[in-house]
C-alpha cells in the first residue's frame, strides 16, 4: 500500500519494534480514521507519521477544499482526526498534524519526514511525558431582578422604562427610578470587573503550575452554543505526572469567583505546543496534496 492519497494524524518516535508493537498504533486497534480507514504507520529516519488512506473524491485538492466549505462535514472530519490523535497519544508523545492535511502515497510521507526531521525530533524531546489541559472561564448571568417597585411593565409598549403615575402608592419618583437604573449599571460593572479579575487570577495561578501556557481568542457562542461570555480560553502544558494536581487546582479556583464558571477539559495531546503548522506548509515537494488549518481538542 503505497500510492493513493495519504491522510496525516501525527508524528511519533520509532522504537524500532515491529510496526503492530508500535504503542501509539498499538493504542488504534479498531479505532478508524476521518474515511473510515485503518490507520497504519509510515516510518523513515527514527520517527513514524501515523496514517490512513483517503479517497480522492473526497480528499484531492478540488474536492477538498469544497469539502471544507460543508460544516457538518468538516466537524465530523475533526472529530475523526482528534479521535485517532488523542487515542494515540493517550500514553505516548505524539505531535498532532494539522487538520486536513493529505500527502500523495507514502513516500511524500517519508518526505514530510525527513524534511522536519530535526523539528519533528526536538518536539518530541521537548513534550516528552507532558499533555496538554484546556480550561475556560465564563462570566455568568445574574439572576433577574425584580423590576423597581412601581414601574411599568417590561411588556407595556413604550413603557418598559418609565416610572409609574405619580398618583401609584407604590409609585417611586423618576429621580429614585434614575438612582435604582445608575445602581443597577454599576453593580453589572463591579460584576464584570470581578470576572475580569477572577479570569486573570485564574490564568495567572494555572501558568505558574504549567511549563507552558497559551491563550486562544474567546469562543464565539454561536460556534459554542454556549450563551455566557467567554472570558478566558486557555490550554496549559502540564507534566503527565502532576496532571492530577494541576486539576484539583482548577477545582479550587473555580469555587473562588461566583461570578465565573470554569471548565476543564483533557489531558490532551499537545494541540497548542507543537507548531505543526512549521511542518505542514503547503510544499511542493513535500507531496501535500491540501490542506487547512482547524480546530484542535480545544480550540
Amino acid at each position: 500500500m503505497t500510492e493513493g492519497l495519504r491522510y496525516a494524524y501525527a508524528v511519533v518516535r520509532d522504537t524500532g519494534a515491529p510496526e503492530a508493537a508500535l504503542a501509539p498504533l498499538t493504542a488504534l486497534e479498531g479505532v478508524t480514521g476521518v474515511a473510515d480507514e485503518s490507520v497504519y504507520a509510515v516510518r523513515h529516519l527514527g520517527l513514524a507519521v501515523l496514517a490512513g488512506a483517503v479517497p480522492a473524491e473526497d480528499y484531492a485538492e478540488g474536492p477538498l477544499r469544497e469539502r471544507l466549505e460543508d460544516m457538518a462535514w468538516l466537524e465530523k472530519m475533526a472529530r475523526a482526526h482528534q479521535r485517532v490523535v488523542d487515542t494515540a497519544g493517550a500514553e505516548s508523545c505524539v505531535l498532532p498534524v494539522r487538520l486536513a492535511t493529505v500527502y500523495h502515497g507514502d513516500e511524500g510521507l517519508r518526505r514530510m519526514l525527513a524534511t522536519g526531521r530535526e523539528r519533528f525530533t526536538a518536539a518530541l524531546d521537548r513534550l516528552e511525558g507532558r499533555v496538554e489541559w484546556g480550561v475556560k472561564a465564563y462570566a455568568t448571568q445574574p439572576a433577574a431582578e425584580e423590576p423597581p417597585a412601581g414601574t411599568a411593565n417590561a411588556g407595556t409598549a413604550n413603557a418598559a422604562d418609565a416610572p409609574s403615575a405619580p398618583n401609584d402608592p407604590g409609585a417611586m419618583s423618576g429621580r429614585d427610578y434614575l438612582r435604582r437604573r445608575k445602581a443597577q449599571r454599576q453593580a453589572a460593572e463591579q460584576r464584570w470587573g470581578d470576572t475580569e479579575e477572577g479570569a486573570r487570577l485564574v490564568h495567572d495561578t494555572l501558568g505558574g503550575l504549567a511549563e507552558q501556557s497559551r491563550l486562544h481568542p474567546p469562543q464565539d457562542p454561536r460556534l459554542s452554543g454556549v450563551s455566557d461570555r467567554n472570558v478566558l480560553n486557555a490550554a496549559y502544558l502540564v507534566r503527565r505526572e502532576d496532571s492530577a494536581d494541576f486539576a484539583e487546582r482548577v477545582g479550587e479556583l473555580a469555587g473562588r469567583t461566583p461570578a465565573l464558571r470554569v471548565e476543564l477539559t483533557g489531558p490532551w495531546a499537545p494541540y497548542s505546543f507543537t507548531a505543526m503548522d512549521e511542518f505542514t506548509a503547503v510544499d511542493e515537494t513535500s507531496g501535500a496534496a491540501g490542506e487547512t488549518e482547524g480546530a484542535g481538542a480545544d480550540g
